[in-house]
Protein backbone atom coordinates (compact mmCIF):
# COMPACT_ATOMS: atom_id res chain seq x y z
CA UNK A 1 0.00 0.00 0.00
CA UNK A 2 1.17 3.33 -0.80
CA UNK A 3 2.28 5.18 2.45
CA UNK A 4 2.94 8.17 0.82
CA UNK A 5 1.11 11.48 1.51
CA UNK A 6 0.14 12.99 -1.98
CA UNK A 7 -0.27 16.51 -3.17
CA UNK A 8 -2.21 18.11 -6.20
CA UNK A 9 -3.12 21.18 -7.51
CA UNK A 10 -6.16 22.13 -8.47
CA UNK A 11 -6.59 22.57 -12.04
CA UNK A 12 -8.68 25.46 -14.26
CA UNK A 13 -10.95 22.32 -14.99
CA UNK A 14 -11.97 21.72 -11.22
CA UNK A 15 -12.23 25.35 -10.41
CA UNK A 16 -15.51 25.47 -7.83
CA UNK A 17 -15.99 21.51 -8.09
CA UNK A 18 -16.75 20.20 -4.53
CA UNK A 19 -14.04 18.76 -2.46
CA UNK A 20 -16.29 14.80 -2.63
CA UNK A 21 -16.52 15.78 -6.29
CA UNK A 22 -12.83 16.04 -7.18
CA UNK A 23 -12.12 12.53 -5.66
CA UNK A 24 -14.48 10.98 -7.92
CA UNK A 25 -12.85 12.59 -10.66
CA UNK A 26 -9.69 12.15 -10.26
CA UNK A 27 -9.56 8.96 -7.53
CA UNK A 28 -12.47 7.20 -8.28
CA UNK A 29 -10.40 4.21 -5.94
CA UNK A 30 -11.36 6.59 -2.70
CA UNK A 31 -15.20 6.20 -1.65
CA UNK A 32 -17.23 8.10 -0.41
CA UNK A 33 -16.52 7.34 3.60
CA UNK A 34 -12.54 7.41 2.85
CA UNK A 35 -13.12 11.12 1.90
CA UNK A 36 -15.73 11.67 4.79
CA UNK A 37 -13.45 10.09 7.56
CA UNK A 38 -10.16 11.91 6.01
CA UNK A 39 -11.91 15.57 6.47
CA UNK A 40 -13.81 15.00 9.53
CA UNK A 41 -10.20 13.78 11.06
CA UNK A 42 -8.22 17.28 9.28
CA UNK A 43 -6.19 14.28 7.37
CA UNK A 44 -7.36 16.39 4.02
CA UNK A 45 -5.60 20.04 4.17
CA UNK A 46 -6.42 22.59 1.24
CA UNK A 47 -3.60 25.20 1.39
CA UNK A 48 -2.65 23.90 4.82
CA UNK A 49 -6.07 24.56 5.77
CA UNK A 50 -9.18 21.49 7.27
CA UNK A 51 -11.76 20.78 4.67
CA UNK A 52 -14.82 19.49 4.66
CA UNK A 53 -16.32 17.48 1.92
CA UNK A 54 -18.60 20.45 0.59
CA UNK A 55 -15.35 22.81 0.38
CA UNK A 56 -15.41 24.11 -3.18
CA UNK A 57 -11.87 24.42 -4.39
CA UNK A 58 -10.50 26.70 -6.48
CA UNK A 59 -7.87 26.53 -9.36
CA UNK A 60 -4.19 26.75 -7.71
CA UNK A 61 -5.00 25.64 -4.50
CA UNK A 62 -2.78 22.58 -3.15
CA UNK A 63 -4.90 19.82 -2.22
CA UNK A 64 -3.06 17.70 0.47
CA UNK A 65 -4.06 14.01 0.65
CA UNK A 66 -3.31 11.28 2.85
CA UNK A 67 -1.74 7.99 2.05
CA UNK A 68 -4.31 4.78 1.58
CA UNK A 69 -7.59 4.74 -0.39
CA UNK A 70 -6.25 2.31 -2.91
CA UNK A 71 -8.70 -0.33 -4.62
CA UNK A 72 -9.01 -3.04 -2.70
CA UNK A 73 -7.83 -6.67 -4.08
CA UNK A 74 -10.47 -8.22 -5.96
CA UNK A 75 -12.47 -5.25 -6.50
CA UNK A 76 -14.30 -4.47 -9.54
CA UNK A 77 -11.63 -3.88 -12.67
CA UNK A 78 -12.01 -0.72 -14.17
CA UNK A 79 -13.67 -1.32 -17.75
CA UNK A 80 -11.05 -2.12 -20.20
CA UNK A 81 -10.58 0.19 -23.63
CA UNK A 82 -12.07 -1.18 -26.34
CA UNK A 83 -8.88 -2.08 -29.32
CA UNK A 84 -9.69 0.09 -32.53
CA UNK A 85 -8.79 -1.09 -35.44
CA UNK A 86 -6.51 1.06 -38.16
CA UNK A 87 -9.86 2.20 -39.64
CA UNK A 88 -11.61 3.23 -36.99
CA UNK A 89 -8.34 5.46 -35.27
CA UNK A 90 -7.81 6.90 -39.36
CA UNK A 91 -11.99 7.56 -39.38
CA UNK A 92 -12.05 9.21 -35.78
CA UNK A 93 -8.53 11.26 -37.16
CA UNK A 94 -10.55 12.34 -40.18
CA UNK A 95 -13.31 13.90 -37.98
CA UNK A 96 -11.34 16.58 -35.96
CA UNK A 97 -11.47 20.07 -36.70
CA UNK A 98 -9.82 20.72 -33.60
CA UNK A 99 -8.59 20.43 -30.50
CA UNK A 100 -6.80 21.26 -27.21
CA UNK A 101 -6.55 20.31 -23.68
CA UNK A 102 -9.91 20.77 -22.87
CA UNK A 103 -12.31 20.16 -25.94
CA UNK A 104 -12.07 17.85 -29.10
CA UNK A 105 -14.35 19.84 -32.17
CA UNK A 106 -15.72 17.30 -35.01
CA UNK A 107 -17.39 17.30 -38.01
CA UNK A 108 -19.73 14.38 -37.70
CA UNK A 109 -20.34 13.05 -41.40
CA UNK A 110 -24.15 12.13 -42.36
CA UNK A 111 -25.17 8.42 -41.59
CA UNK A 112 -22.80 8.35 -38.48
CA UNK A 113 -24.45 7.83 -35.06
CA UNK A 114 -23.32 10.00 -32.16
CA UNK A 115 -23.92 7.07 -29.72
CA UNK A 116 -24.87 3.41 -29.86
CA UNK A 117 -28.26 1.92 -29.53
CA UNK A 118 -29.93 -1.21 -30.14
CA UNK A 119 -27.96 -2.88 -33.52
CA UNK A 120 -25.98 -0.40 -33.80
CA UNK A 121 -22.18 -0.66 -34.34
CA UNK A 122 -20.32 2.04 -35.51
CA UNK A 123 -21.02 5.33 -33.47
CA UNK A 124 -19.05 8.28 -32.61
CA UNK A 125 -18.90 7.90 -28.86
CA UNK A 126 -17.09 4.18 -30.02
CA UNK A 127 -14.60 6.10 -31.32
CA UNK A 128 -13.24 8.23 -28.83
CA UNK A 129 -10.97 5.82 -27.19
CA UNK A 130 -8.68 7.23 -30.26
CA UNK A 131 -7.91 10.76 -28.31
CA UNK A 132 -7.57 8.93 -25.04
CA UNK A 133 -3.90 8.40 -24.90
CA UNK A 134 -2.94 7.99 -20.97
CA UNK A 135 -5.73 11.00 -20.05
CA UNK A 136 -9.14 10.08 -19.30
CA UNK A 137 -11.50 9.29 -21.78
CA UNK A 138 -12.79 11.44 -23.60
CA UNK A 139 -17.29 12.37 -23.19
CA UNK A 140 -19.59 13.46 -25.23
CA UNK A 141 -21.40 17.07 -24.14
CA UNK A 142 -24.54 17.35 -26.70
CA UNK A 143 -25.86 15.08 -29.37
CA UNK A 144 -26.62 15.38 -33.36
CA UNK A 145 -28.81 13.04 -35.12
CA UNK A 146 -27.43 10.35 -37.07
CA UNK A 147 -28.22 11.93 -40.21
CA UNK A 148 -27.14 15.48 -39.39
CA UNK A 149 -23.60 16.56 -40.05
CA UNK A 150 -21.32 18.96 -38.42
CA UNK A 151 -19.60 20.73 -35.61
CA UNK A 152 -19.80 18.20 -32.63
CA UNK A 153 -17.93 19.23 -29.67
CA UNK A 154 -16.21 16.69 -26.98
CA UNK A 155 -14.88 17.12 -23.54
CA UNK A 156 -11.47 16.13 -22.81
CA UNK A 157 -11.53 15.84 -19.28
CA UNK A 158 -14.45 15.68 -16.94
CA UNK A 159 -13.98 19.08 -15.72
CA UNK A 160 -14.02 20.61 -19.39
CA UNK A 161 -17.47 18.15 -19.49
CA UNK A 162 -19.22 19.83 -16.30
CA UNK A 163 -17.70 22.98 -18.02
CA UNK A 164 -19.32 22.76 -21.55
CA UNK A 165 -22.63 21.18 -19.79
CA UNK A 166 -23.02 23.68 -18.16
CA UNK A 167 -23.10 26.31 -21.30
CA UNK A 168 -25.64 24.43 -23.07
CA UNK A 169 -27.80 23.60 -20.62
CA UNK A 170 -28.09 27.42 -19.87
CA UNK A 171 -28.58 28.45 -23.34
CA UNK A 172 -25.29 30.80 -23.44
CA UNK A 173 -23.73 27.62 -26.68
CA UNK A 174 -25.06 29.38 -29.55
CA UNK A 175 -25.67 26.49 -32.49
CA UNK A 176 -26.21 27.85 -36.50
CA UNK A 177 -27.52 24.81 -38.48
CA UNK A 178 -28.06 25.07 -42.50
CA UNK A 179 -30.72 23.44 -44.38
CA UNK A 180 -32.62 23.25 -47.41
CA UNK A 181 -36.10 22.89 -47.24
CA UNK A 182 -38.62 22.45 -49.69
CA UNK A 183 -40.89 25.74 -51.04
CA UNK A 184 -39.79 28.82 -49.79
CA UNK A 185 -41.39 30.52 -45.99
CA UNK A 186 -43.92 33.28 -46.56
CA UNK A 187 -42.12 34.70 -43.56
CA UNK A 188 -38.60 35.16 -44.29
CA UNK A 189 -37.10 35.63 -41.03
CA UNK A 190 -38.94 34.77 -37.94
CA UNK A 191 -39.94 32.47 -35.11
CA UNK A 192 -41.11 28.95 -34.65
CA UNK A 193 -42.76 28.39 -31.05
CA UNK A 194 -44.57 25.25 -31.52
CA UNK A 195 -44.58 22.64 -28.40
CA UNK A 196 -43.01 19.55 -29.23
CA UNK A 197 -43.58 16.03 -27.34
CA UNK A 198 -42.65 12.28 -28.00
CA UNK A 199 -44.95 10.44 -30.36
CA UNK A 200 -47.51 7.95 -28.90
CA UNK A 201 -46.80 4.10 -30.61
CA UNK A 202 -43.72 5.35 -32.01
CA UNK A 203 -41.23 4.02 -28.47
CA UNK A 204 -40.06 7.76 -28.55
CA UNK A 205 -38.37 7.43 -31.69
CA UNK A 206 -40.64 10.40 -33.33
CA UNK A 207 -41.85 13.43 -32.32
CA UNK A 208 -45.06 15.51 -32.86
CA UNK A 209 -46.45 19.23 -32.43
CA UNK A 210 -48.49 18.68 -29.26
CA UNK A 211 -49.97 22.33 -27.76
CA UNK A 212 -51.23 20.75 -24.24
CA UNK A 213 -48.55 18.49 -23.26
CA UNK A 214 -45.58 19.41 -25.26
CA UNK A 215 -42.55 20.97 -23.65
CA UNK A 216 -41.71 24.60 -25.25
CA UNK A 217 -39.48 24.66 -28.14
CA UNK A 218 -38.09 27.24 -29.99
CA UNK A 219 -36.43 28.17 -33.62
CA UNK A 220 -35.24 31.30 -34.72
CA UNK A 221 -34.77 31.12 -38.75
CA UNK A 222 -33.67 33.19 -41.72
CA UNK A 223 -34.36 32.32 -45.74
CA UNK A 224 -30.72 32.75 -47.09
CA UNK A 225 -31.35 32.38 -50.58
CA UNK A 226 -33.97 30.58 -52.39
CA UNK A 227 -34.49 28.67 -56.04
CA UNK A 228 -37.80 30.10 -57.35
CA UNK A 229 -40.50 28.61 -55.35
CA UNK A 230 -38.87 25.14 -55.63
CA UNK A 231 -36.74 25.26 -52.59
CA UNK A 232 -35.18 27.72 -50.02
CA UNK A 233 -31.41 27.74 -47.90
CA UNK A 234 -32.09 28.39 -44.49
CA UNK A 235 -30.55 29.42 -41.56
CA UNK A 236 -31.47 27.29 -38.19
CA UNK A 237 -30.93 28.59 -34.38
CA UNK A 238 -32.71 26.84 -32.16
CA UNK A 239 -32.99 28.42 -28.49
CA UNK A 240 -34.06 25.21 -27.22
CA UNK A 241 -33.02 22.00 -27.51
CA UNK A 242 -35.54 19.25 -28.08
CA UNK A 243 -35.08 15.80 -30.17
CA UNK A 244 -35.52 16.59 -33.26
CA UNK A 245 -36.95 20.25 -33.10
CA UNK A 246 -35.26 21.52 -36.26
CA UNK A 247 -36.97 18.66 -38.14
CA UNK A 248 -40.33 18.52 -36.58
CA UNK A 249 -40.51 22.81 -36.69
CA UNK A 250 -39.96 23.01 -40.39
CA UNK A 251 -41.87 20.20 -41.05
CA UNK A 252 -44.79 21.69 -39.13
CA UNK A 253 -44.79 24.91 -41.02
CA UNK A 254 -45.09 23.52 -44.43
CA UNK A 255 -41.38 22.87 -45.33
CA UNK A 256 -39.49 19.93 -44.60
CA UNK A 257 -35.85 19.99 -44.47
CA UNK A 258 -34.52 18.39 -48.13
CA UNK A 259 -34.27 14.29 -47.36
CA UNK A 260 -36.16 14.03 -44.09
CA UNK A 261 -38.54 11.75 -45.09
CA UNK A 262 -39.57 10.77 -41.80
CA UNK A 263 -41.08 14.15 -41.03
CA UNK A 264 -42.27 15.14 -44.62
CA UNK A 265 -42.96 12.08 -46.31
CA UNK A 266 -42.64 12.18 -49.91
CA UNK A 267 -42.66 15.88 -49.87
CA UNK A 268 -39.48 16.06 -48.80
CA UNK A 269 -37.72 14.80 -51.46
CA UNK A 270 -36.34 16.93 -54.50
CA UNK A 271 -36.64 15.54 -58.11
CA UNK A 272 -33.50 16.15 -60.28
CA UNK A 273 -29.60 16.04 -59.13
CA UNK A 274 -30.66 16.98 -55.40
CA UNK A 275 -29.30 13.76 -53.28
CA UNK A 276 -31.82 12.31 -51.49
CA UNK A 277 -29.82 12.22 -48.12
CA UNK A 278 -30.93 15.04 -45.14
CA UNK A 279 -29.61 18.37 -46.02
CA UNK A 280 -29.43 19.61 -42.25
CA UNK A 281 -26.23 20.15 -41.55
CA UNK A 282 -24.56 21.97 -37.84
CA UNK A 283 -22.51 24.86 -39.66
CA UNK A 284 -21.23 26.72 -37.08
CA UNK A 285 -20.80 26.59 -32.72
CA UNK A 286 -19.64 29.49 -30.29
CA UNK A 287 -19.26 28.53 -26.68
CA UNK A 288 -17.28 29.49 -24.00
CA UNK A 289 -14.15 28.09 -23.20
CA UNK A 290 -12.46 27.06 -19.91
CA UNK A 291 -9.67 29.04 -20.86
CA UNK A 292 -11.44 32.20 -21.15
CA UNK A 293 -11.46 33.01 -24.64
CA UNK A 294 -14.61 31.67 -27.05
CA UNK A 295 -14.37 28.91 -29.11
CA UNK A 296 -15.58 29.36 -32.52
CA UNK A 297 -15.17 27.01 -35.36
CA UNK A 298 -17.34 26.73 -38.71
CA UNK A 299 -17.47 22.78 -39.99
CA UNK A 300 -17.51 22.58 -43.93
CA UNK A 301 -20.49 21.13 -45.61
CA UNK A 302 -20.64 17.30 -46.49
CA UNK A 303 -19.96 16.60 -50.23
CA UNK A 304 -23.99 16.05 -50.97
CA UNK A 305 -25.06 19.32 -49.14
CA UNK A 306 -22.30 21.43 -51.08
CA UNK A 307 -23.52 19.70 -54.66
CA UNK A 308 -27.51 20.45 -53.89
CA UNK A 309 -26.36 24.12 -52.97
CA UNK A 310 -24.52 24.68 -56.62
CA UNK A 311 -27.23 22.91 -58.49
CA UNK A 312 -29.83 25.34 -57.44
CA UNK A 313 -27.46 28.56 -58.00
CA UNK A 314 -26.68 29.47 -54.50
CA UNK A 315 -23.09 30.41 -53.57
CA UNK A 316 -21.97 28.74 -50.56
CA UNK A 317 -19.82 32.05 -49.51
CA UNK A 318 -23.21 34.05 -49.00
CA UNK A 319 -24.30 32.24 -46.11
CA UNK A 320 -22.23 33.01 -43.05
CA UNK A 321 -23.03 36.01 -41.24
CA UNK A 322 -21.19 37.87 -38.29
CA UNK A 323 -22.84 36.99 -34.92
CA UNK A 324 -21.59 37.76 -31.06
CA UNK A 325 -19.18 35.62 -29.69
CA UNK A 326 -21.67 33.93 -26.28
CA UNK A 327 -20.50 36.33 -23.29
CA UNK A 328 -19.13 34.51 -20.12
CA UNK A 329 -20.32 36.52 -16.46
CA UNK A 330 -17.94 36.75 -13.68
CA UNK A 331 -19.21 35.98 -10.25
CA UNK A 332 -18.90 39.38 -9.57
CA UNK A 333 -21.17 40.34 -11.96
CA UNK A 334 -23.83 38.13 -11.43
CA UNK A 335 -23.77 39.21 -7.71
CA UNK A 336 -24.05 42.72 -8.78
CA UNK A 337 -26.84 41.78 -11.07
CA UNK A 338 -28.78 40.37 -8.19
CA UNK A 339 -28.56 43.35 -6.28
CA UNK A 340 -29.33 45.57 -8.87
CA UNK A 341 -32.67 43.75 -9.44
CA UNK A 342 -33.34 43.45 -5.40
CA UNK A 343 -33.08 46.99 -5.57
CA UNK A 344 -35.20 47.49 -7.90
CA UNK A 345 -37.77 44.41 -6.94
CA UNK A 346 -38.26 46.58 -3.45
CA UNK A 347 -38.98 50.16 -4.84
CA UNK A 348 -41.24 48.93 -6.96
CA UNK A 349 -43.00 47.21 -3.79
CA UNK A 350 -42.26 50.30 -1.99
CA UNK A 351 -44.57 51.96 -4.85
CA UNK A 352 -47.44 49.69 -4.40
CA UNK A 353 -47.66 49.76 -0.72
CA UNK A 354 -47.85 53.83 -1.09
CA UNK A 355 -50.85 53.47 -3.88
CA UNK A 356 -53.26 50.97 -1.58
CA UNK A 357 -52.47 52.84 1.28
CA UNK A 358 -53.86 56.12 -0.71
CA UNK A 359 -56.83 54.48 -1.49
CA UNK A 360 -59.44 56.06 -4.36
CA UNK A 361 -61.39 59.06 -3.14
CA UNK A 362 -64.42 58.49 -1.18
CA UNK A 363 -67.77 56.89 -2.85
CA UNK A 364 -65.38 55.57 -5.91
CA UNK A 365 -64.28 52.04 -6.46
CA UNK A 366 -61.17 50.71 -8.13
CA UNK A 367 -62.06 49.64 -11.51
CA UNK A 368 -61.43 46.18 -12.31
CA UNK A 369 -59.17 46.70 -15.53
CA UNK A 370 -57.99 49.37 -16.74
CA UNK A 371 -59.32 51.54 -18.85
CA UNK A 372 -59.04 50.62 -22.76
CA UNK A 373 -57.16 47.79 -22.25
CA UNK A 374 -58.18 45.39 -24.88
CA UNK A 375 -59.78 41.89 -24.52
CA UNK A 376 -58.36 39.02 -25.17
CA UNK A 377 -54.80 37.32 -26.22
CA UNK A 378 -52.77 40.24 -27.62
CA UNK A 379 -51.54 39.56 -31.33
CA UNK A 380 -54.26 37.09 -32.05
CA UNK A 381 -55.06 36.77 -35.34
CA UNK A 382 -58.02 34.62 -36.30
CA UNK A 383 -57.75 31.42 -37.82
CA UNK A 384 -54.67 30.72 -36.49
CA UNK A 385 -53.58 28.00 -33.99
CA UNK A 386 -53.02 28.78 -30.35
CA UNK A 387 -49.18 28.93 -29.78
CA UNK A 388 -48.54 29.68 -32.98
CA UNK A 389 -48.27 33.77 -33.57
CA UNK A 390 -47.74 34.85 -37.01
CA UNK A 391 -47.01 38.15 -36.65
CA UNK A 392 -46.35 41.26 -39.16
CA UNK A 393 -45.84 41.20 -42.43
CA UNK A 394 -47.85 39.46 -45.21
CA UNK A 395 -46.32 36.50 -47.13
CA UNK A 396 -45.30 38.40 -51.02
CA UNK A 397 -46.97 37.34 -53.95
CA UNK A 398 -45.40 34.18 -55.63
CA UNK A 399 -43.25 33.62 -52.46
CA UNK A 400 -44.13 29.73 -53.05
CA UNK A 401 -45.82 27.29 -50.50
CA UNK A 402 -48.12 28.92 -48.03
CA UNK A 403 -47.16 27.84 -44.17
CA UNK A 404 -50.80 26.56 -43.95
CA UNK A 405 -52.85 26.79 -40.81
CA UNK A 406 -50.15 25.00 -38.46
CA UNK A 407 -47.86 28.54 -39.34
CA UNK A 408 -46.59 28.86 -36.04
CA UNK A 409 -43.79 31.08 -37.76
CA UNK A 410 -43.72 35.06 -36.58
CA UNK A 411 -41.07 37.22 -37.82
CA UNK A 412 -37.93 37.71 -35.51
CA UNK A 413 -35.40 40.43 -35.42
CA UNK A 414 -32.63 40.21 -38.12
CA UNK A 415 -29.08 38.77 -36.45
CA UNK A 416 -27.05 39.54 -39.70
CA UNK A 417 -28.64 41.91 -42.20
CA UNK A 418 -31.71 41.90 -44.36
CA UNK A 419 -32.01 38.04 -45.90
CA UNK A 420 -31.66 37.61 -49.54
CA UNK A 421 -34.92 36.95 -51.54
CA UNK A 422 -33.92 36.79 -54.77
CA UNK A 423 -35.85 34.37 -57.15
CA UNK A 424 -33.85 32.52 -59.67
Amino acid sequence: MNDIVRQFTVGHDDDGVRLDRWFKRHLPQVGFAMVSRWARTGQIRVDGKRADVDTRLEAGQVLRVPPGGEAKAGGTAPRPRRELTPAEIELADSMVLTQDRAAIVLNKPPGLATQGGSGMQEHVDGLLDAFADKGPRPRLVHRLDKDTSGVLLIARTPGSAAFFSKRFSGRSAKKIYWALVVGVPSIEDGMIELPLAKQPGTGGEKMHVDEKEGQSARTRYRVIDRAGNRAAWVELHPLTGRTHQLRVHMAAIGHPIVGDGKYGGQEAFLTGSISRKMHLHARRLLIEHPDGAPLDVTAPLPEHFANSLESLGFVESEGDVEIEAPVEFTKEDQKRAARQHAKEYRKERRGERRKRSDGPPSGQTRPNKPAGKPSGKPGARAGTKPGAKPFGKPARPGSGRPSGPRGGARPGPKPGGAPRGRSR
